[in-house]
């Protein structure tokens, strides 16, 4: 089929790292690891983001996540999902990079609001230190065209813009602001954060970013293995519409 060559051969790629699924999704909000894992595999993802302050890497006498979600399957994404300090997000993931050789991240500070933006002048200095310390950062961040400049021209891998709060669901909030960061941006550009459901997910697609990234809309849905599903589809659905290009 036309179609399905196509999407086999759409890759993307971040930080000489080459991928196919453009769905990335997270771990830690799940019941269990076992229904985690079953999610991943169900959304077709590759890269799954670790959220190194919420699951359990090194504790051999609890549940560990790479005894699921396989480390040989996925490329693991160490994020620092928690920290409010550029020297909190810094340390942990040199601790990370220490325990288990990771230097492909993403990086997340949180400011100190109720739903948890994030503090932008904090992520600036921390990716800096991180770039300087040979680190490939993803970066989480607000959907500010004049500081997504920023960070790209401080050596970011990749600029992930919020759609909406963390956990929020509420879907892409800023169209304007999105399609400017997406237009400016020479290295991929990733929805993160604020993906309820599919739609959002093939809307933010259409729009021409390069992958989109979602936990909580998988993990809080009443069938999350249906809903990885659906998204896995949404994904594909959008970059092959943007790839047609729409109607005049």
């Amino acid at each position: 089929m036309e179609g399905a060559t196509q999407t086999t051969l759409d890759t993307w790629t971040v930080a000489g790292r080459t991928f196919t699924s453009r769905l990335i999704v997270g771990t830690g909000k799940y019941k269990d690891y076992a229904l985690n894992a079953a999610a991943a595999e169900a959304a077709g993802a590759e890269i799954v983001t670790v959220a190194l302050r919420r699951v359990n890497l090194s504790d051999p006498s609890q549940p560990m996540l790479a005894d699921y979600v396989k480390p040989e399957r996925y490329t693991y994404l160490p994020n620092t999902a928690g920290c409010y300090t550029g020297e909190e997000a810094v340390r942990t993931l040199r601790l990370a990079r220490e325990a288990g050789g990771w230097d492909l991240v993403k990086l997340e500070v949180l400011s100190q609001t109720a739903h948890l933006l994030p503090d932008m002048e904090e992520t600036l200095r921390a990716l800096k230190l991180l770039v300087a310390d040979g680190f490939h950062v993803m970066v989480y961040c607000s959907d500010d065209p004049v500081f997504a400049k920023k960070l790209e021209d401080a050596g970011a891998a990749a600029i992930m813009p919020a759609a909406a709060p963390i956990g929020s669901g509420r879907g892409i909030q800023n169209f304007l602001n999105l399609g400017l960061i997406i237009e400016q941006t020479k290295v991929p550009v990733l929805v993160d954060a604020g993906v309820g459901t599919a739609s959002d997910a093939v809307v933010s697609m259409e729009l021409g970013c390069d992958a989109v990234m979602t936990n909580t809309a998988l993990s809080e849905a009443n069938d999350p293995i249906r809903m990885a599903d659906a998204m896995k589809h949404a994904v594909i659905a959008g970059r092959q519409a943007f790839l047609a290009g729409r109607m005049a």
